[in-house]
């Protein structure tokens, strides 16, 4: 497979909240028995906002990835949010993103891509099209979730499963055609819709007539269902994904997914038990960060050296919608 786009990844940043909850405080506050949220979540501990908001968490993420990068914002000719939580409904988030970096000479163009949990990916292909080393020369996405304001206690696996975090990558043209995106591909399932949905806030359950309530509100999640479906459409996904190309999953040398919970992450390791590279996963510390959650695994890979220049990387997951995606690149 050759490379469809020479684009590279020279800066990243994360950042996580200050608090962090233990699975023990969650399950004395939830009632439930010791060990519970490792069991069933995987998750030991995660970071939840005390009142930092979205914006926040996105600035320290992108001020990393550019001092990463070793340029200055002035150098960004685009700004991207890619995120599922936002701080207002309108404005968009990006415009807000800006705001928050106080710096009153930044006009540079900003959109939001959101495709809940893939939003990274979306936003990923996105800014993969636009570089042309004219009017774009280099793109900035940013991921950043505030998912601890959405939960519903009564919501046993979903209270314990979700974290607040953020990070950010910088994308430009590859001169030297060293690295670059091989492929990128998402697919949306429809009959898993209303598998995982907050229904209401939006038009549909208007807020001036429905007033709130932790239910309608609140993240809800039927987990069998959601897992039942990835089973099934999983394997059809990677199939097509890979049946073009010379690079087969076996040969990917490390996999970013999103951390969707315990089983999800099980459930890849069910389905091909022949692959022999990295598959990472960081649900035990941070649980599930929706969009945030794979570029912070593309982070941990390569702040740690698991992934270096060359070697192929996969990021992908799956999105309520229900949505399967995944870009693959040389990094």
């Amino acid at each position: 497979m050759s490379i469809l786009k020479h684009v590279k990844i020279i800066g990243i940043g994360k950042y996580l909240p200050e608090q962090t909850i233990t699975s023990e405080e969650l399950e004395k506050k939830l009632g439930l028995p010791n060990g519970w949220s490792l069991k069933f979540s995987g998750v030991k501990e995660r970071r939840h906002v005390v009142d930092e908001t979205n914006a926040d968490l996105a600035v320290h993420a992108l001020k990393q990835a550019i001092k990463n990068a070793n340029i200055n914002i002035s150098d960004i000719d685009l700004l991207i949010s890619s995120a599922a939580t936002f701080d207002y409904i309108l404005p968009y988030q990006a415009a807000y993103i800006l705001k928050s970096l106080k710096q009153s000479n930044i006009e540079i163009p900003s959109m939001d891509v959101n495709s809940s949990c893939l939003s990274f990916v979306s936003a990923f292909e996105v800014a993969t099209s636009l570089l042309d080393g004219i009017k774009y020369k280099r793109i900035a996405i940013v991921s950043s979730e505030v998912s601890s304001k959405g939960l519903n206690p009564d919501h046993k696996e979903s209270a314990t499963l979700f974290g607040d975090g953020a990070a950010a990558v910088i994308l430009e043209l590859d001169s030297e055609k060293q690295s670059g995106v091989y492929k990128s591909m998402l697919k949306t399932y429809p009959e898993g819709f209303n598998y995982s949905i907050i229904k209401g806030g939006g038009n549909k359950y208007f807020y001036k007539n429905n007033p709130y309530d932790a239910v309608l509100h609140s993240f809800s999640m039927e987990g069998k269902k959601l897992l039942k479906l990835a089973k099934r459409k999983i394997p059809e996904f990677f199939s097509d994904f890979f049946s073009d190309s010379t690079i087969q999953l076996e040969d990917v040398d490390v996999i970013a997914p999103h951390q969707a919970s315990k089983a999800g992450i099980a459930i890849f390791n069910h389905l091909y038990p022949n692959f022999k590279g990295l598959l990472y996963s960081n649900i035990e510390t941070h649980g599930n960060c929706i969009s945030a959650s794979i570029p912070m695994c593309l982070h941990d890979v390569i702040e740690k050296g698991l992934l270096k220049r060359g070697q192929n990387c996969l990021m992908t997951g799956t999105a309520a919608g229900f949505a399967i995606g995944g870009v693959l690149i040389k990094y």
